[in-house]
């Protein structure tokens, strides 16, 4: 009884059979779980698409796209991650013109 009470706590607002049923609402859960996993992974691509995107958008306002923006930086040894380039590129553009100014 303690069981099948947690199990459907945890389906609570699914609709159809898989709220009131024990065995629909397990199957519901591993499935929900794969979802959960497999697009906690999916997440990590597209906020690098984004950054990527951010970061081509203000290079582009300097004159240079975002492929040699990121060739002169790893040439000129300047380790900054997409992430933070991002942010400047966002937040502080005249912190982000210097780095552009000076990988070129």
């Amino acid at each position: 009884m303690k069981r099948r009470r947690k199990v459907l706590k945890q389906v609570k607002g699914y609709r159809f059979g898989r709220r009131t049923k024990e065995r629909e609402a397990k199957v519901a859960i591993r499935h929900a779980g794969v979802h959960a996993f497999h697009d906690r992974r999916r997440k990590k691509g597209e906020m690098r698409k984004l950054w990527q995107i951010k970061i081509n958008a203000a290079s582009r306002k300097k004159g240079i796209s975002y492929s040699k923006l990121i060739d002169k930086l790893k040439k000129k040894k300047i380790e900054i991650n997409r992430k933070i380039l991002a942010q400047l590129a966002e937040k502080h553009s005249e912190i982000f013109n210097k780095i552009v100014e000076k990988a070129s």
